[in-house]
């Protein structure tokens, strides 16, 4: 009855998350709990994925494996949702009742209840089921992210900054991991129910297809770093309209090609470049010339394809240099609750934020959206300070790095690392023992 009772105040309330004020968490029963959470059962274990894994397995599309696919994310998702609600019930008990925090385990909770129970899925009209709650799903946990990071902030005095930041970590990885594979089951979902889309044989299967799924086969760098440089001086425009924009010059291996997923390539190098912009154009202000270009060198090996972004900002402040990848500590944190009380969700991928329809149409070809991207928006005004920790969490999910050098008073350098051939297991927690092959 208790279940029941707060599962329907938090179906009422999850639409409206700016206005909920949560109580401290109910008792709730450990023993489904245990099930999914015990480490010894090799059923129940965390099974990661590589990009390599998700293009092989749906580039030839049949109903079977669509089927496989909808319940290996049946069983995936409350076994990764387990685990998390484990972490946040370790928690003393004084951040677990922080009203953010309490909401996001409801959410977590009420999920972990919704997906354990769902049938083993038989027919495509179970997949079609699945799906509707898999969107569902996905559309309440975007309120997860602001309310995550408003509850890290208000509890910063609570509990050692170091430990908190390592749960925040853990947390959004295990965020992308089961968005990951939720959205790419709709993608291949989507695409199995496509009028081009011919089941039964195999010849017919597009193996020249840019996307398999949410996978981008041909990620070209220049092309994303020049795409997400005009949305970067678009927002610019947007906010500052009589400043000078510095132009962004890409050099190098501008050839480099690689699978990844886009909405997380554009989120990272949105930020960045987004920094680098900001920084020139405040330092530039109240010069007559034009202000210094950004440069963007871009290298491949045989393994990796690493971007350095250099621009001539002025570097970071030193007061906030030390802090710069932390979520729970730093100065301005109560800018930082404030503006993040005025996010009531975000998806976190550079489409979210407003861009113009006139950039949207001229993009119109390269531009892919993910599932969640028209759901959220937010004012590129809106300084959150949790850009950079985030770009290093989506850097470093597919085992690539994120690093920055500052030079104060001249500007930084911000150093890219990502794998190139996308046989790299997803980084859920731990580095994974066995990668893909």
């Amino acid at each position: 009855m208790l279940l029941s009772r707060s599962a329907e105040r938090l179906s009422r309330c999850a639409p409206k998350p700016r206005f909920y004020s949560a109580g401290p968490p109910p008792w709730r029963p450990v023993s489904a709990l245990d099930e999914y959470d015990d480490s010894e059962s090799s059923d129940l274990i965390i099974r990661p994925i590589s990009l390599r894994q998700l293009t092989f397995f749906g580039r030839t599309l049949t109903e079977p494996r669509l089927i496989s696919s909808a319940n290996y994310v049946r069983t995936e998702l409350p076994t990764r949702l387990a685990h998390r609600l484990r972490d946040i019930q370790q928690l003393p008990y004084v951040i677990v009742s922080n009203p953010h925090l309490s909401l996001v385990y409801e959410l977590y909770y009420k999920a972990f209840e919704r997906f354990r129970v769902v049938p083993e899925i038989c027919s495509l009209d179970d997949n079609d089921r699945f799906c509707d709650i898999l969107r569902q799903t996905l559309k309440e946990h975007l309120v997860i992210i602001p309310n995550l990071a408003m509850g890290v902030l208000e509890c910063q005095e609570l509990m050692p900054p170091d430990d908190m930041d390592r749960f925040m970590n853990t947390l959004l990885r295990a965020r992308i991991s089961r968005r990951v594979i939720a959205e790419q089951h709709l993608a291949l979902t989507d695409t199995f129910n496509s009028p081009w889309h011919f089941p039964d044989s195999h010849e017919r299967t597009d193996m020249n297809a840019d996307f398999v799924g949410e996978v981008f086969l041909k990620c070209k760098a220049k092309e994303v770093v020049d795409r997400c440089g005009k949305v970067a001086q678009e927002l610019m425009r947007q906010t500052s309209e009589s400043a000078q924009i510095p132009a962004i010059n890409v050099r190098g291996h501008v050839e480099a090609t690689f699978p990844y997923i886009l909405s997380h390539l554009e989120y990272i190098i949105g930020e960045l470049l987004r920094n680098s912009v900001q920084a020139v154009v405040e330092k530039y202000h109240d010069s007559s010339s034009p202000p210094p270009p950004i440069e963007v060198l871009v290298c491949e090996t045989p393994q990796h394809v690493i971007m350095r972004i250099s621009d001539q900002g002025g570097g970071i402040p030193q007061e906030i240099l030390p802090y710069l990848w932390s979520f729970s500590k730093g100065p301005r944190t109560q800018t930082r609750l404030e503006n993040l009380g005025k996010v009531p969700a975000m998806a976190a991928t550079m489409q979210e934020l407003k861009v113009s329809e006139r950039e949207r149409k001229h993009d119109r070809e390269t531009w892919h959206e993910g599932s969640l991207d028209t759901l959220t928006s937010r004012h590129p005004n809106l300084r959150l300070g949790m850009g950079l920790p985030m770009s290093r969490v989506y850097a470093e999910y597919w085992a690539g790095s994120l690093e920055l050098h500052s030079l104060e008073g001249y500007g930084v350098d911000a150093f890219l690392q990502i794998s190139k051939l996308g046989n790299k297991n997803e980084q859920v927690t731990t580095r994974a023992a066995i990668d893909a092959v």
